[in-house]
């Protein structure tokens, strides 16, 4: 793990109480700084907390260096200002059990955004916005495929070959509702997942053949929120949903919760809730070695903890296969966007973990219901020597439709 302990010389989160207020830097919403009332709730949740126990690596004392930072106690330039911004993940589990209804998803952007101006933002962070703000340049992706996204996928010919590309015609589509009446909705194709798993679009439109595909389609902006740049993450999440009609229903859970921030959320479904939205029924089972899989789920973050997504995807999986709870299936594995690439160490050691746990439960399959959860998920098996096969939810669904035996 590569994070170094920070100094015991920390702010006060109550320092200068009953003095009047210092004058603010005008960097945090004072609505959202101020709700925080320090009660620790968030510490045994928060991922960078379980691996080091120090106050500052938790959401209540990264808050505390905000404030001291809002304050003026504490110079941009600090190092444990610099470190603690890049060392949170991002996952916003706390938000789940905080009293005060903290949005800390959005104090973190706000940080980023100070923090990371210009030159201060990783270079491999200014490198991959650069690459996916160019829709031309995410082709480049696919040079790199074999080596990102790690063995594990579903068998050949369990999904069907044809796969959509962003590009050309747009073609126009609508699923019907459960009252029967057609309602146009497009399907986004991530711009990482077009890239190195363009096998998930094309069991999406197996499943859901009659959504559109409109062409030209560029990045929500989720990458960019998060790394620093949430004006270019609101004006593309924007600029998306002007292209795309209708619900725009996407398989990556972090930019389903980036767009219904900034659309709505009813402009936005993820795969799993739009199936049971529209009286999708799987068909099918998958069978390894004569038996019904057994498959565990990896929640996707910012689904769960921001949208509250966990009930679809867990009945999904169970039309289809024996579905087996992971114990921290809820908990981060570490991909986190750019994380796993910023802070390879730390993303392993919040991984670990979470193998342990999937190679205990004896599965066949675990399902992730995001691209970054899905290549961490490969790589770490595959450098674990593991028999278990990490696939999206809609490779496992086709995978069922198509009737799939594996091994």
């Amino acid at each position: 793990m590569t994070h170094r302990p920070a100094s015991d010389a920390r702010p006060d989160a109550h320092a200068g109480e009953g003095r009047p207020a210092p004058a603010s830097a005008g960097i945090f919403d004072p609505g959202l700084l101020d709700r925080c009332i320090s009660c620790g709730f968030c510490l045994p949740v928060c991922p960078t907390y379980k691996l080091t126990g120090q106050e500052t690596s938790s959401p209540r004392g990264r808050i505390t260096l905000m404030r001291a930072l809002e304050a003026g106690k504490l110079a941009d330039g600090d190092p444990t200002l610099a470190e603690e911004a890049s060392f949170c993940l991002g996952c916003r589990a706390c938000e789940t059990v905080c009293p005060a209804g903290v949005r800390y998803g959005e104090l973190l952007e706000q940080w980023r955004d100070h923090q990371w101006r210009g030159r201060r933002r990783p270079l491999l962070a200014r490198l991959l916005m650069a690459v996916v703000s160019r829709p031309g340049l995410l082709a480049l992706q696919r040079l790199v495929r074999r080596y990102a996204t790690g063995r594990g996928g579903p068998r050949r010919g369990a999904v069907p070959a044809t796969a959509p590309t962003g590009s050309g015609t747009a073609r126009s589509g609508g699923a019907p509702a459960r009252d029967g009446a057609a309602r146009p909705a497009s399907l986004m194709l991530g711009c990482v997942e077009r890239g190195l798993y363009p096998e998930v679009s094309r069991a999406v439109l197996r499943l859901r053949p009659e959504l559109a595909v409109p062409g030209g389609q560029g990045c929500c902006g989720a990458l960019h929120a998060h790394n620093g740049d949430s004006a270019t993450g609101r004006e593309l999440a924007l600029k998306l949903g002007e292209r795309l009609d209708g619900v725009i229903v996407t398989t990556a859970g972090g930019c389903a919760a980036h767009l219904a921030h900034h659309l709505g959320r009813e402009r936005v479904a993820e795969l799993s809730e739009y199936l049971e939205r529209t009286g999708y029924r799987p068909a099918g089972e998958v069978r390894v070695g004569g038996r019904r899989a057994r498959v565990a789920l990896q929640d996707s973050c910012h689904l769960r903890n921001a949208l509250g997504v966990t009930r679809p995807p867990r009945e999904l999986i169970a039309a289809v296969a024996d579905y087996v709870e992971l114990p921290n299936a809820g908990d981060c594995c570490g991909a986190a966007g750019t994380y796993s690439l910023l802070r390879p160490a730390d993303s392993r050691a919040v991984l670990d973990p979470k193998l342990e746990a999937i190679e205990a439960a004896g599965v066949d399959y675990v399902v992730a219901l995001n691209p970054g959860c899905l290549r961490q998920l490969r790589q770490g098996l595959r450098r674990a020597g593991s028999k278990v096969r990490a696939i999206h939810l809609a490779e496992l669904l086709a995978m069922a439709e198509n009737g799939s035996t594996a091994r």
